[in-house]
């Protein structure tokens, strides 16, 4: 029996790896599903409408893992094959006939979809899915193609006291004692990569677009203050898309949703954008780190991706490329001409490192880098228009769309458009831009020169700004001298400030230090705290005035310094920053808790208190972020306690793979330690059993 099996999943394997969207087309998707937080579960049935397209004796649905599966096929049981991965229907179906089939199963996912807390009551517990990269079949039997776009009508029965977000839009009802069903329709297709779930509470803030589009807003119920700066931006960037893009918005409505631990920055799933709450922020956090531009760019996967969607990685470009471009564009809205253009520098300075290191590929490879997919991609997007002009670019991306509308695309698709409404022949734009690997560097340089902004940064980079004159003497001559930061956007004065510091001996060096500490510009005066490790006494007062300044990386970097150059009066430096948390990482905190345990004379009677609060953010109910900077800290200094190292060990095992990288070789090193060697060897053991 075993090796009649053996054959048939050989045989059957051709089927699989082939097309079925040429055989089957699967048109709509009716699931009612029972999510299990505590048993880290997920069960129901999903009822598919699909249409057969050519004669078959086979069709499949993708579902990974399941324990328990029932099939029917138009109302009746059927016996089905599985394998682990694919749910296998043999029957003889017939060209033009049309079926429904039924799939009862339960499955406990190891991937896609996530369980966070749920160990007590007080927990931030969650649920929340993320598809691409790692397959909704994992918790819904569905397809990895993304070639299949199905019509979506999700029931998700869960807990009362838990609000539910999914695709589309949602009706609630009453499902037993402490149950609710939340039912999310969508009303046209897409992959299934981009179903979305999101478990958790929260509050939410409704506003509309300019064409009536509801947009809703979530966030934890004590984040309230930090809607609006999280959110900034939200509408105004939604309405310029829809006018630049010149496609309304594809979907019934638009959510945005925050989750602790996420994989990415963002998700866009269909309508409905899950994003890692490190991005909830303050007004402080606005200007160092912000949900702008990954706002705008999920936003813009709503057409690009989701809408229209790539038929395979080889035009993976074709929602990457267009997401970045489409985001920066949203941002060039707001922040003005040069941000767009000091944007596209950095993206040409990163595309550059990367072929200096030997690892340029074309942007048609489907195994490059997010390098050449996005930022590539953009100033492709970028260098096409300018080649093309406005008005035939944009004709052509809303052509694009609309001829495209729900469905897959290549490359050529959009090209041709470009081609026909230009009037223009691409093949040579193709073959250098994306077929190639070869970065044009000399074309990127050519049109970042039309920048006043990044046509300056360019220079400096071969030509120093801070030059003079000798006369005979050997004198320099007063008026060759720089004795003001030039005027512009804010990067060229900060990178005449870096050349400032590597010429200590120039003659107007302390005249141009104590202008930038006179400076408003948050960004000027945070590259001075980045740039003076080794504080001199005449700038000590000027520096102490970074520690009021409305950003925590200047605070950070500011307390640190201080604290080390002026050992008198760190008790007054930790005095004024000890009610500053920072970042959701608690970048402020955690080193204002690792300076007071290193200082003797402060509050000597809180050490243990302080240490006790570091450990306290190692445990698994803190987001990932804020759990990697206090490992950090104790690694530092030194003194981790069984407690700190039972979270590591099981950090190490955390579905984040960053995080779990960083655990893993933090334990490989403290293994090195004969003092925590033992300790961590048991804590793994205890894990495995």
């Amino acid at each position: 029996m075993r090796y009649f099996f053996l054959l048939f999943f050989t045989f059957l394997g051709f089927t699989i790896n082939a097309q079925q969207t040429d055989v089957v087309n699967f048109i709509t998707a009716k699931a009612h599903l029972r999510v299990n937080p505590l048993d880290k579960g997920i069960g129901g049935h999903v009822v598919y409408s699909f249409d057969v397209l050519k004669n078959t004796d086979s069709i499949y649905i993708d579902a990974v893992n399941f324990e328990r599966i029932g099939v029917e096929l138009d109302g009746k049981i059927i016996e089905h094959y599985y394998e682990g991965k694919h749910i296998v229907i043999k029957q003889k179906f017939k060209k033009g006939k049309s079926h429904n089939l039924t799939i009862g199963y339960y499955a406990h996912p190891k991937q896609t979809l996530y369980f966070i807390g749920w160990q007590d009551e007080n927990e931030n517990n969650q649920v929340w899915s993320q598809g691409q990269g790692k397959y909704t079949s994992h918790w819904l039997p569905s397809f990895d193609d993304v070639n299949e776009k199905v019509i979506f009508k999700i029931i998700f029965n869960v807990d009362e006291d838990y609000d539910v977000i999914s695709n589309g839009k949602r009706s609630i009802t009453n499902a037993g004692v402490g149950r609710k069903d939340h039912l999310f329709i969508m009303q046209k297709p897409m992959s299934s990569y981009l179903v979305a779930l999101a478990i958790g509470k929260y509050d939410k803030t409704i506003i509309t677009s300019r064409s009536g589009v509801p947009i809703e807003l979530y966030y934890y119920p004590e984040d309230s203050a930090k809607v609006e700066p999280t959110y900034r931006y939200t509408k105004q960037m939604f309405d310029f898309l829809e006018e630049e893009i010149g496609v309304a918005y594809p979907w019934q409505n638009y959510k945005q949703v925050p989750v602790q631990d996420f994989l990415y920055s963002g998700m866009e799933n269909t309508s409905c954008t899950i994003f890692s709450d490190d991005f909830m922020i303050d007004n402080t956090s606005f200007i160092d780190k912000n949900y702008v531009n990954v706002n705008a760019h999920e936003l813009a996967h709503q057409w690009f991706g989701d809408f229209v969607t790539a038929i395979s990685g080889e035009h993976h470009w074709l929602q990457e490329g267009f997401a970045t471009y489409y985001a920066l564009l949203a941002e060039r809205d707001i922040f003005g001409e040069d941000y767009y253009y000091n944007t596209l520098y950095d993206y040409y300075q990163e595309l550059v490192a990367q072929d200096d290191a030997g690892q340029s590929t074309a942007l048609l490879n489907p195994k490059s880098s997010s390098t050449t997919f996005y930022k590539k991609g953009a100033w492709v997007l970028h260098m096409l228009r300018e080649k093309v002009g406005v008005e035939a670019f944009k004709t052509a991306v809303k052509n694009y769309l609309k001829n495209h509308a729900y469905k897959n695309v290549e490359t050529n698709d959009f090209i041709s458009e470009v081609e026909t409404t230009s009037g223009q022949d691409l093949t040579n734009f193709v073959d250098k831009w994306l077929a190639s690997d070869i970065l044009l560097e000399n074309e990127m340089i050519a049109a970042l020169e039309t920048n006043e902004t990044t046509s300056f940064l360019l220079t400096m980079t071969t030509n120093p700004y801070l030059r003079f004159r000798k006369d005979s003497t050997d004198n320099y001559i007063p008026s060759s001298l720089v004795t003001q930061f030039p005027e512009g956007y804010y990067p060229i004065q900060v990178a005449v400030l870096e050349e400032v510091f590597t010429k200590p001996d120039y003659p107007t060096f302390n005249d141009l230090i104590k202008e930038a500490f006179q400076s408003d510009n948050i960004k000027l005066r945070q590259a001075l705290a980045a740039n003076m490790a080794k504080i001199p006494s005449e700038f000590k007062s000027d520096y102490e005035t970074l520690l009021d300044d409305a950003s925590y990386v200047t605070k950070e970097i500011a307390l640190f310094n201080l604290w080390a150059n002026v050992p008198q009066q760190r008790n007054n430096y930790l005095e004024k920053t000890k009610s500053i948390y920072g970042f959701n990482n608690y970048n402020v905190r955690l080193l204002w808790l690792a300076l007071a345990i290193a200082t003797p004379d402060y509050q000597a009677d809180k050490t243990q208190e302080f240490y006790d609060e570091i450990v306290d953010y190692t445990d698994s109910h803190h987001p990932f972020q804020r759990r990697q900077n206090a490992f950090s800290y104790l690694n530092e200094l030194g003194l981790f306690n069984n407690i700190a190292l039972e979270n590591l060990v099981q950090a190490s095992q955390h579905h984040n793979w960053r995080f779990k990288s960083f655990a893993k070789e933090l334990l490989q090193s403290l293994s090195e330690n004969e003092n925590y060697k033992s300790i961590i060897s048991n804590l793994q053991n205890n894990q495995k059993e």
